[in-house]
């Protein structure tokens, strides 16, 4: 089997986990913490990462090998024996992928940019995904990122390569961005990346068992706490528009009756810096029983951010791997829905799940029929 040639936009936490991911896994066929150890033949350690954008100092310039341990990264270490990679980690674009509070935080904690450093044009985007080979691109830019997600989207189409959006700029879920990429014979895996075991995957299974109970949501809240770049960056009001939506929705559509915007609060709550990667999850929902008797549940989620990303993203790269050999382009519905947030159809988790297994057998089912 061929490896997976794939480029990262932004090498933070959740490039880190990745990447870590599959020097981990690679050569062993240990499944724990997998949620599909094969995937049409590909296994993590199939994942060659072959390029790679960021526009902090401290990254631009290294080795990929060493620039997901740099600063400001700081999710947890389980692979630290990661060789150098050969791919350098090139200037990208900053557009608006950089907030202004990002660069003035204490301690190493927000960005560091080089102000005489050129931001790569279009063209030199291009140019290093077609270079490299890269086949796939997982955007792992900062939450309200939404020029300069369209911006390497644009770059994705004109360089050919397929997609896993991890965050929420919604592009796969909004027909002219999903079109481009169904024209272009291109797929796509998207919006805004679940975590393997994470609020909202959570939120959302609570939600729906209320329903399948007889059980009246009245209200829901769920508030996330974390000291990573990405709680820091949310300090920022101004930028979460999308990941509110993404998030909120994602529970809504699961929900037997939609609540009113009033009955409903799911988003971050605030930065705490020494929570580091670790991400703390609140969740409470509040309903009604036989009779119309009152009950309430409440649950505390504490998570490593990044890694709980990862174990979703390295399946969602190996779908879009055989959407590509199976000459598919656009959204790929069963994968997106399994996988993300805010797909462009939405479904129950275990019908996402059902769908996705389809997908991923379909070479298996026709070569028995």
């Amino acid at each position: 089997m061929t490896t997976i040639k794939v480029a990262v936009i932004g090498v933070g936490n959740c490039a880190s986990s990745l990447v870590q991911g599959k020097y981990h896994y690679a050569g062993t066929n240990a499944a724990n913490g997998l949620i599909h150890e094969d995937i049409g033949g590909y296994k993590v350690g199939d994942l060659d990462f072959v390029a790679a954008f960021d526009v902090d100092s401290r990254k631009v310039g290294l080795d990929l090998g060493e620039a997901i341990f740099a600063k400001p990264n700081c999710t947890k270490v389980f692979h630290a024996d990661v060789p150098k990679t050969g791919t350098v980690v090139k200037m990208g674009a900053k557009l608006d992928g950089v907030a202004a509070h990002m660069l003035t935080a204490a301690n190493d904690r927000g960005f560091e940019i080089d102000t005489a450093a050129r931001d790569a044009s279009k063209a030199e985007i291009v140019e290093e995904l077609k270079r490299t080979g890269a086949e796939i691109l997982v955007n792992f830019l900062p939450v309200g990122s939404q020029e300069a997600t369209e911006f390497y989207m644009e770059c994705a189409l004109e360089a050919g390569v397929g997609v896993v959006n991890c965050m929420p700029v919604f592009i796969a879920s909004r027909p002219e961005w999903e079109k481009k990429f169904a024209d272009a014979n291109l797929p796509i895996i998207g919006d805004d990346v679940k975590a393997q075991v994470g609020a909202t995957i959570v939120h959302r299974v609570l939600s729906n068992l209320f329903g399948q109970r007889g059980v009246t949501i009245d209200h829901t809240y769920q508030l996330n706490t974390g000291g990573n770049t990405d709680f820091m960056n949310m300090l920022d009001r101004n930028r979460l528009a999308s990941k509110k939506e993404s998030k909120t929705e994602a529970v809504q559509a699961v929900i037997a009756e939609r609540l009113a915007d009033e009955n409903i609060h799911v988003g971050p709550s605030d930065y705490i810096p020494w929570l580091g990667d670790n991400k703390l999850c609140f969740l409470r929902l509040e309903g009604d029983l036989f009779g119309g008797v009152p009950m309430n549940l409440e649950l505390r989620l504490s998570v490593e951010d990044s890694p709980n990303s990862a174990a979703v993203v390295v399946d969602a790269i190996r779908c879009v791997k055989l959407g590509l050999d199976r000459g598919i382009g656009g959204a790929l519905t069963g994968p997106s829905a399994f996988f993300c947030k805010h797909p462009p159809e939405q479904v129950t988790d275990d019908v996402a799940a059902q769908m996705t297994d389809e997908f991923i057998h379909a070479d298996t089912r026709l070569a028995a029929e």
